[in-house]
């Protein structure tokens, strides 16, 4: 990411910055890797660690099936519960990765961070506002949320909104070979720094009531009763901070003939990556396929969220459907979909995949939303 500031801060870090009563401002270096990553200042009204109670509430990582059959698996998830923003409803995950939906009709009812990693909200549908300790950022239709470890944020939907939930163990990142030395977007990049947004407008709350932060740990969530507001900055700088991109901002990479998945790439993170696939011009090599040739995943699994649009290669999935094609075994093209591809000039199919290099498990509870005949679809 790139340098930016919002608020008062001093001219100097780790110098006196005082209120106008005299007291001091407390300073917080954010940062990841040990001091060696990004990272911001921030200034708080109060001290950041002061917490009147704290307590466990459970572990959050979700069971996992038993070990099955290898196959390809499509689920719909159109008709997830309505959540309070804490819980989500995961439907993959392993290690290195949660994969799930969060639908949020009304605020979120506490403050929540994670501190287990970054996480990645997709806006499916919807419109709000998330609320951060760096400001508030609005979103909309389309736009991916990065937010990094230890946010404390609150969603705010202007209208009921569903995402899809990316949530990582590390950190969430454009690629690497997307930037220079210096960490600016090369020209060659599908998108460049003016298409993310940064916090707009800073929220300072320095009143002292008690007030709850669901902070999600090593596996489990635990509540923090502070003794302030959590938006108590009144500045702050550095290259760690929320942000919003959108997916109809990423401009497509094509060719003459059909183009690997890995141009349509949008972050990574340790052990997977996420990308998009948005309307885009076919191949123009005269006797071109656009469909995509069926391959093996040698060493990921796939997973696909189906946005919106015509999907070209697939049957039988609607919006909203997440589907996993694993390692070990090929996939490609629904039967027709290659012979009814050849001439077509483009598509309008807008989609989120996410790569992982581990195995992904499939959550226990997931089974009701599954398609049990996906696997036999290609016959």
């Amino acid at each position: 990411m790139y340098y930016q500031r919002l608020g008062t801060i001093p001219k100097k870090r780790h110098t006196t910055f005082y209120k106008e009563d005299g007291t001091l401002y407390r300073e917080q270096v954010m940062g990841t890797r040990g001091f060696s990553g990004a990272q911001s200042i921030l200034y708080h009204h109060h001290m950041p660690t002061s917490v009147v109670k704290s307590s466990y509430l459970g572990r959050y990582l979700p069971e996992f099936e038993e070990d099955s059959n290898v196959r390809h698996r499509h689920f719909y998830t159109d008709e997830v519960e309505e959540s309070n923003g804490v819980e989500r409803q995961f439907v993959l995950g392993n290690s290195d990765v949660l994969i799930g939906k969060l639908h949020l009709k009304e605020e979120m009812t506490s403050f929540y961070r994670n501190g287990d990693g970054d996480e990645c909200l997709f806006v499916h549908d919807g419109e709000g506002t998330l609320h951060t300790m760096f400001g508030s950022l609005s979103y909309e239709k389309g736009d991916y949320l990065v937010i990094p470890v230890g946010t404390i944020y609150r969603l705010v939907p202007k209208v009921p909104t569903k995402f899809l939930v990316i949530e990582a163990f590390s950190q969430i990142s454009t690629p690497k070979r997307y930037r220079n030395e210096y960490g600016q977007l090369l020209e060659h990049s599908p998108f460049c720094e003016r298409d993310i947004r940064g916090p707009e407008q800073l929220e300072t709350n320095s009143e002292l009531s008690e007030v709850e932060v669901i902070t999600k740990s090593r596996g489990a969530l635990h509540s923090h009763i502070l003794d302030h507001h959590p938006f108590d900055v009144v500045g702050w700088d550095g290259f760690l901070y929320p942000f919003a991109f959108n997916i109809r901002d990423f401009e497509p990479i094509t060719g003459r003939i059909h183009q690997p998945p890995p141009v349509h790439q949008t972050f990574e993170a340790h052990n997977f990556v996420v990308c998009s696939f948005v309307p885009r011009l076919y191949d123009y090599h005269p006797d071109s396929i656009p469909a995509p040739y069926y391959h093996s995943n040698v060493n990921s699994d796939e997973v696909l969220f189906y946005v919106e649009g015509n999907f070209m290669s697939r049957k039988g999935v609607k919006e909203e459907s997440i589907t996993l094609h694993p390692l070990g075994i090929p996939h490609g093209p629904h039967p027709g979909k290659t012979e009814g591809s050849i001439g077509k000039r483009e598509t309008h199919e807008l989609a989120v995949m996410v790569d992982t290099f581990k195995p992904l498990k499939v959550v226990e509870r997931t089974g009701c939303l599954e398609d049990e005949h996906y696997m036999y679809s290609w016959s």
